[in-house]
Formats: C-alpha cells, structure tokens, sequence
C-alpha cells in the first residue's frame, strides 16, 4: 500500500505572499477611519499589526490546512483525506478519472509549485466533481498526471498531420478578441468590479449626488451624451478584451498525446490541462453572434469530469481554442475528433416559419410594454420617441428569425451525429453516436400544427444532451433510428423512413 503523502510547504510562502492582497484593503480602510489626530507612529504601527494579523492569520491556517490534508495514490484508487473542522475522506477509483488539470498562478509558478485538479466525471447535484491537491511540486504534479492517465494507445491513427500540435496560438487572432461581451458591457463590467473595493475606500460610484447630475445630463442632452457613454463603455470593453485574450491565451498550445489532448495557455498564470480521448465524446463548435459576424469560431469539447468554470476564469474549461477564424477552428475540431466536415441538411421551412411568427409575437409584446411605460410614468423629456423601438426591433426580431433559420442543420456521418443551430450564439455540434445514451423526442402544440419535432440526443458528456430542433416527424425519427440502431426503434408505432401502402 502506497503511503500518505502531504501537500508541498512552500504552500506557506505563498500564501505570505498572496495574503498582502487582503492586507493592502485592510491597511487601506484603517487608514481611512482611524481618527486623525493619532500620533503619526501610532497610527502607522495600527495599520502595520493589522495587516500582520492578517498575514498571520493567512499562515496559521495554511499551516493547519498542511497538517491535516494528505492523499496517496494507489493501484486502484485515489485517496484525499482533508479538512480542519470536518474532516472529509474521498477516495476515487482511478478508471473513474476523466481529466487533470494543472494551474500555477505568477507566485505559486515563481516557487515551482502547482494546483492539481482531478477530474472524476461525477455530476450529481451538490457534490464536488473535482479533487483539489493545492500545491504540489511542479515536478510532482507532472508525475502524478503521467500516472493517472497512462494508457497504451495510437496517438497518431488517422491523423496525417503526425507530431504537428493540433493549434498553436497566433497573434493575429487577437483581432477577434474584441468580438465578445467585454466590448458591448465592458465600462459596466469593470464599474461593478470596482465599486465594493472603492466603496470599502470612502469612493461612491453611485453617489446620489452624482447619479442626480449624470442623470440631468443624460436626459437634456441625449443626442451628446448617449453616444459618449457607449463610446467610453466600448473603449473600456476593448481594452479589458485585449487583456483577457492576453493573459488567458498567451503560450497556447494544443497537442496530441498518445491516448489524451494535452492544452497548455497563460501568460501570467499557467494552465495545463489534459483530456483522455477514451472520455471524449466530441466537439462544439461555438459562434457567438458578434464573433460569428467577425469570421471567427472556437472549439469546445465534449467530454465528462471537467470542472466548472470558476469566477477568475474567462473561460469554461471545456473550451480548447481561443476565438480563431471559423475555417481554422473547423479543421482543429475535425482533427480532434478526426472526422471530416458532413454537409448539413436543412430543416423544413415550417421551421422558419415558427420563427417569423415568434419574432412577431415578441415584437408585439415589446410595443405594449412601451406605450405602458410611456403612459403610466412621469418622464422628465418626452420620450415619444421610444415609439421607434419597435420600430427598430422589428426587422432585427425578423433578421434574427431568419438566420436562426439557416443556422439550422443536421447530418449523420460514419462515426458521428452533427447538429447545428442557434443565432446569438450558434452552436455546431459532432457527438460520437457511442456516447448517445438515449433519445427524447418533444412536440410542442405548435410544432404539431406544422409537422415539427424536436429530438434529443442524450449523454453524460458536456451538456447532458443535444437536441435537433424542428426537424421533420419522419425525418428526424429516422435520424435518430439510424444514428443508433436498435435504441429507438422498439418504441416508433409507425414504419420510420418506409413508403406507406
């Protein structure tokens, strides 16, 4: 029996050091509130022992989280036991590991040590799909992945591009970087960022005062100050976008192992993770609307045992390429899953139908809602010309029908059920026809009255199921016959893609 193992020391230099980040606010507040007539060496040794509290704080409980956490790895199993009021023991058969995932922040990087994330593949509601080992050695953390994911394999079956790396970062792509939500909500992004921070420091972003004058000004200058506001809002998401791409991409990599994807990015702090292909249950390809209209694309896996994306994160940890020209991102989801690219087959045109019908409805709805805010509320201007919302909304409600529209489509290859649809973010879809548990087969009222279903292929990978929406009855009770023989057609009552008498 392999023996227990500890979590590495020099976890308390850095926690020294990333404590001065509570520290810095703390002494700031103190010197805020302390009354000013303190003697200046009385107040600057306050501050001083406090934020020496908090370092000492910070280590005494590092320190008592290095003594009571320990993990070993066995033949079959990976144990972790942990915990400083309740003590917690969590063992993981190692065929039950889906993913390894290795971050190192500048600090922990500058000490050699690194975060180890095991990812298990669980999913039911409230547990923790992860193990965390924080820190371990640089050195160790290698060995422990190279230990939980060997297998024997063929890395190269099929693959033409031999020892190639399947993407390397390319600056040019930076270009696409501001195709996101940090240039459309980028000044109100960082202003919700900053106000706790600067409201703990005496700085009232929202001071009423303020507000009152901002407001004033809006609204006796609209044709100014509308178009100022949006441009120091998009300046402001254009830079925050440049430095998220930067920072989260920078030293890019993706490449193939035998038997796993390994991806490698960050430029301040680092992350590798890697992915047994066994789990892998295909490719997303995700075109954000603004992206999309740019000509840029990025790949998603399919897979289980990946953790959540956490709140310092920009991206979901599925995500396996930066945003990239939409051709080069459909090539590196095809050598991922090494397939070709399916030609997609549209879906009926009652399908477009229900959209232009939906983007009406909506419309309607919308032009009630603003003669109710018109008539019912006091406004300081007239603001008649909120009437041209509708206006406005309108033909883009009918722009976005339409195109949501040809944005769908479906196809069935050799190894593989493509599905695509989807206009604010469009979504295309390869998932392996093995890793399809089960179908669910929907009609709505409407979708009966024009011949519609939806159908839904179910697995335990990614998303939990992908669906083919509004597809013909027949046609897509086919499909699904087809895709999986024998799993669906036990419950059809009628004869799926035959001639009837």
């Amino acid at each position: 029996m392999t023996a227990w193992r500890t979590l590495h020391r020099r976890s308390l230099a850095a926690s020294s050091v990333l404590s001065v980040a509570i520290a810095t606010p703390v002494a700031a507040v103190l010197f805020r509130v302390l009354p000013r007539d303190w003697p200046a060496p009385a107040l600057v040794a306050t501050i001083a022992g406090a934020a020496a509290l908090v370092v000492a704080g910070a280590l005494v409980f590092d320190l008592v989280r290095l003594r009571t956490t320990a993990w070993r790895l066995t033949d079959d199993r990976l144990e972790l036991r942990s915990g400083i009021v309740f003590r917690e023991h969590r063992s993981v058969p190692r065929d039950r590991i889906r993913s390894v995932d290795l971050t190192a922040d500048p600090v922990r990087r500058a000490l050699g040590l690194a975060v180890v994330r095991i990812g298990t593949g669980e999913h039911a509601s409230g547990e923790r799909t992860t193990l965390t080992l924080d820190p371990l050695s640089r050195h160790a953390a290698e060995e422990l992945r190279g230990a939980l994911l060997h297998e024997i394999g063929e890395p190269h079956s099929g693959d033409p591009h031999g020892d190639r790396p399947l993407a390397t970062l390319d600056w040019s792509w930076l270009r696409l970087a501001p195709l996101t939500v940090w240039t459309v909500a980028g000044g109100a992004l960082v202003a919700g960022v900053a106000y706790k921070p600067l409201n703990a420091l005496g700085v009232d972003l929202f001071e009423p005062g303020v507000v009152a004058d901002l407001w004033h000004w809006v609204t006796t200058r609209p044709w100014l100050a509308v178009p100022l506001l949006l441009a120091a809002n998009a300046l402001v998401g254009l830079a925050g976008a440049l430095v998220v791409f930067a920072t989260t991409w920078g030293g890019y990599r993706l490449e193939r192992e035998p038997g796993r994807l390994k991806l490698s990015k960050g430029l301040l702090t680092t992350r590798s993770l890697t992915i047994q292909e066994r789990r892998l249950r295909g490719v997303e390809l995700a075109e954000p609307l603004l992206l999309r209209l740019g000509g840029g694309a990025r790949v998603k896996a399919v897979t289980t045992g990946l953790r959540e994306k956490e709140e310092n994160e920009a991206d979901d940890a599925g995500t396996l390429t930066p945003p990239m020209p939409r051709e080069l991102a459909a090539q590196v989801a095809g050598r991922i899953i090494r397939a070709g690219h399916p030609v997609l087959r549209p879906h009926p045109a009652a399908a477009r139908t229900r959209r232009l019908r939906a983007a009406a409805v909506w419309t309607v709805l919308l032009t009630a809602a603003v003669a109710v805010a018109i008539r019912s509320v006091s406004w300081p201007v007239s603001w008649s010309w909120l009437w041209a919302v509708p206006a406005f909304v309108l033909p883009l409600a009918l722009w976005l029908a339409a195109d949501a529209y040809r944005g769908l489509g479906h196809a069935l290859g050799e190894r593989h059920l493509v599905t695509r649809s989807g206009s604010i973010v469009r979504r295309t879809v390869a998932l392996d026809r093995e890793g399809v548990v089960g179908w669910t087969v929907s009609e709505s009222y409407l979708q009966r009255r024009l011949g519609l279903i939806t159908v839904s292929a179910t697995t335990a990978a990614g998303d939990g199921h992908y669906d083919l929406l509004d597809v013909g009855t027949e046609e897509g009770l086919e499909l699904a016959a087809r895709a999986v023989p024998d799993l669906l057609g036990p419950f059809l009552t009628r004869r799926v893609g035959r001639p009837g008498p």
